[in-house]
């Protein structure tokens, strides 16, 4: 392994031959995993399979949560949404009417300064 000029060779921590080899192993061990990493990186159709094996399990997924909801489920919350319409409602046309009143009075001020 060669070394650019601006780096400084690894230090080597021991003189001793067995020290030096289960250094290089380790290294050698490092760079294995960092080239199997940018690899799999790379690997664009495993990628692609990965992405496509967890849309699958996701799908699944939502196809058990929707079978086990019934049609009576359904009828009976579309019956609860014009309650849940009139208890909204209220706080909306408040909201509506405060609304107006400000662009209102937003307006008069503009054409009394103009």
């Amino acid at each position: 392994m060669s070394t650019r000029p601006d780096q400084n060779p690894p230090a080597v921590e021991s003189d001793d031959p067995d020290e030096i080899r289960t250094e290089i192993e380790e290294t050698r061990a490092d760079l294995g995993e960092t080239v199997e990493a940018l690899a799999a990186k790379t690997d664009v159709k495993a990628q692609l399979g990965q992405k496509q094996d967890e849309a699958k399990a996701k799908a699944a997924e939502v196809k058990e949560k929707l079978s086990n909801i019934s049609a009576q489920d359904v009828k009976d919350a579309a019956q609860q949404v014009p309650a849940k319409v009139q208890e909204r409602r209220k706080p909306v046309l408040i909201s509506l009417a405060v609304l107006g009143a400000w662009m209102l009075r937003r307006r008069r001020k503009r054409q009394k300064q103009g």
